[in-house]
């Protein structure tokens, strides 16, 4: 019997999230034809309606975790395989359920950013830019930085910001905090050290950008990684020499 409670309750959960047009009415309906209760009045009543719905209520509690976990293995299913927009709208169902999952958040800003990439100028305005695109990239932000207000350290999150800023937002400026505090914990992280350095060239900020390259130089095992921060460190002191 409590097993076929369950299945019903996550039932319902499915249909309302999924959108179902069924009224509220016809469900408490339902939910009293199931439960067998219809209009308590004695104490008695009242006390043995309480304890049915209570565990509705830990039912329909069950049946919304298990939708969430589904919703995110099915935006984790369309992100693996480069559908951005269908997981996008997966992720943020299943932020519905779990809205303090700084996991969700990173991928919604991720997912937004390639979308961003995918907002072209369609109409070929002549536009630098389009709203669309302009509305991906602003949702990328703030879902990133969620994601590092739920988990400050989230280096993916703060990392994604940092490519964020630099390269899409033409924000440098915003992004040097973010990739200094992951490089404050994550002190081998290469890629983050390239996006930081480049951020402090385009801010003048010349010295400590030839100082990140020379780091990155010495450190990696890369023989790529290392030439080509000796070719970016080069540049930067070109610019320093104007």
């Amino acid at each position: 019997m409590k097993k076929s409670k369950s299945f019903i309750a996550l039932c319902f959960a499915v249909l309302t999230l999924c959108g179902c047009t069924k009224s509220n009415k016809a469900i408490i309906r339902m939910q009293k034809l199931e439960e067998g209760v219809a209009s308590p009045t004695s104490e008695e009543e009242l006390k043995e309606a309480i304890q049915k719905y209570q565990t509705r209520v830990a039912d329909n509690q069950i049946a919304d975790s298990q939708v969430g976990i589904w919703y995110k293995m099915l935006a984790v299913r369309y992100l693996d395989a480069k559908l951005y927009g269908q997981a996008l709208q997966y992720f943020q169902k299943a932020i519905q359920i779990y809205p303090t999952n700084q996991n969700l958040f990173y991928y919604v800003g991720l997912c937004a950013g390639y979308m961003a990439k995918a907002s072209l100028d369609y109409g070929a305005t002549g536009a630098k830019t389009t709203t669309e695109k302009y509305n991906y990239l602003k949702l990328s932000e703030e879902a990133y930085l969620r994601a590092i207000e739920l988990e400050p350290k989230y280096g993916r999150a703060l990392y994604g910001l940092g490519i964020l800023y630099v390269f899409e937002l033409d924000q440098s400026e915003k992004a040097i905090p973010h990739l200094e505090k992951l490089l404050s914990f994550d002190t081998r992280n290469f890629d983050a050290m390239f996006v930081l350095a480049r951020a402090y060239y385009v801010q003048g900020e010349y010295e400590k950008a030839a100082s990140l390259y020379d780091k990155i130089a010495s450190q990696t095992k890369s023989e790529a990684k290392k030439q080509e921060a000796l070719a970016n460190k080069k540049t930067v002191l070109d610019a320093s020499y104007r």
